[in-house]
């Protein structure tokens, strides 16, 4: 079941130009929109569900830098200055409280991980702490849990799912931009060997530059156009609970469960590392690429299986033609059945770490399909075989937190302005030119 969402109202008339076309209405996309629509270019942002109505809404709602990959931290810094500003900004509550977030573990291993996660992270004026067993234990007032350590990160928070891109696509809005829900791009068109065009459903749009934000369907777009696109779909459940006595009112990660405190005083509950990659015809095209990433993740809960995705949804097989229907207004919304053995194996681990939540019930469970790259790091980058045309997508879990200031970026590049932060590590070229892709980054 889909989690809920704040809806918004669509503009009503498709424009026949715009200075650029952004595909997919998830944080990303909006935050580019945002972004582009104040800097003065006109901007038509399509969907063909309705805003935030896949991974934007599903994820844990973690605002953070702490354990993030080296190359991400510039970005996420940024953004995490831009979720401090945006309520003041746009006039609107997105839900973001600076509670900071904690990890504690039972690990050695895991924790030796942390403690070099934090050496280096003070290169980059991440000011993360290592806590000892005593510490950790100080800061989990009530868990039952024997810990060894954690690792805190004060300056982190959180956010709400459910209104955060909504908000964020009404502000887009103001600065000019047309919002079009239910509107799904079929393709591009070109002309000299450059974008021209976006064909929707609902018309064509003449622009010069498309940003392609489509999470788990951006692959099969690229396809549809000749364009590899190594990207891989790994499926989670989260759920959230029934309101409950606070017990965190930030972040928390446990052995045994994940929480956020919401604004609904309830919490978003997960399993670190808990997922599945499903065989699909799009999976077995990348399987070389992704096979380290796979070795990498089973030991923390990753199984691979196959299900019904492989015959529908974004890593099927799908053809067809501009004025036909495509298999993203088949599929308006990715919507997977949640695992409900994850849901009552995080339920009981929460309230076998804290005694006092007996009773706690689980409101509402959700599956989720995160986009993912072999190296768990986004593209945000031009398609230099495709001049006009850009990618925003293969977030890897992180796209919410990182959001605000991947949009900024995305937009940066779309314009020619000076880009917020290095686009280097996040190049589309290093998945099809044979790049060393260095270490998979953290989910």
């Amino acid at each position: 079941m889909s989690p809920p969402v704040d809806r918004i109202a669509s503009d009503p008339t498709l424009p026949a130009t715009a200075d650029v076309v952004v595909i997919g209405g998830g944080i990303i996309g909006v935050a580019a929109a945002y972004n582009l629509a104040r800097q003065g270019h006109s901007v038509a942002l399509v969907e063909k569900g309705h805003i935030a109505c896949e991974q934007s809404s599903r994820n844990w709602g973690w605002c953070r830098q702490q354990n993030r990959d080296e190359r991400e931290l510039p970005l996420v810094r940024h953004s995490l200055e831009m979720w401090g500003t945006l309520d003041a900004e746009i006039g609107a509550d997105l839900g973001f409280r600076r509670n900071g977030l904690l990890y504690v573990t039972e690990n050695p291993a895991e924790l030796a991980g942390w403690e070099a996660w934090v050496n280096m992270a003070r290169g980059h004026q991440v000011h993360s702490r290592l806590l000892t067993a005593e510490e950790a234990q100080a800061m989990t007032p009530g868990a039952t849990g024997r810990w060894i350590g954690g690792v805190h990160s004060p300056s982190d928070g959180r956010a709400e799912p459910a209104k955060a891109a909504p908000a964020l696509a009404e502000a887009a809005r103001r600065a000019g931009a047309t919002i079009h829900q239910a509107c799904a791009a079929r393709g591009l068109e070109t002309t000299s060997g450059a974008v021209s065009a976006v064909v929707t459903e609902k018309g064509r749009i003449r622009a010069g530059a498309v940003l392609c934000a489509g999470g788990a369907w951006a692959s099969m777009f690229c396809r549809h156009h000749g364009i590899k696109l190594p990207q891989a779909g790994v499926r989670s459940t989260a759920f959230y609970t029934t309101p409950a006595a606070e017990v965190t009112d930030g972040g928390l990660s446990m052995p045994g469960a994940v929480i956020r405190r919401r604004v609904d005083g309830g919490y978003t509950v997960a399993i670190r590392g808990r997922g599945r990659l499903e065989l699909t015809p799009q999976g077995l095209r990348y399987a070389r690429e992704f096979w380290p990433m796979f070795m990498k993740r089973r030991s923390a809960g990753l199984t691979i299986r196959m299900g019904r995705s492989f015959f529908a949804g974004p890593e099927a097989l799908g053809n067809w033609s501009m004025d036909g229907v495509s298999p993203f207004e088949k599929m308006r919304v990715l919507d997977p059945e949640p695992d409900m053995g994850v849901v009552r194996e995080g339920l009981r681990g929460l309230v076998q770490a804290y005694p006092q939540l007996a009773g706690i019930q689980a409101a509402e469970s959700w599956g989720g399909w995160i986009d993912c790259t072999p190296d768990a790091i986004p593209v945000i980058s031009p398609v230099e075989a495709l001049p006009g045309f850009f990618l925003a997508t293969g977030f890897s879990g992180h796209g919410f937190g990182i959001g605000p200031a991947a949009g900024r970026l995305a937009a940066d590049l779309v314009t020619g302005a000076a880009p917020l932060v290095d686009p280097h590590p996040f190049r589309y070229a290093r998945l099809v030119d044979g790049s060393d892709l260095g270490p998979v980054g953290p989910m």
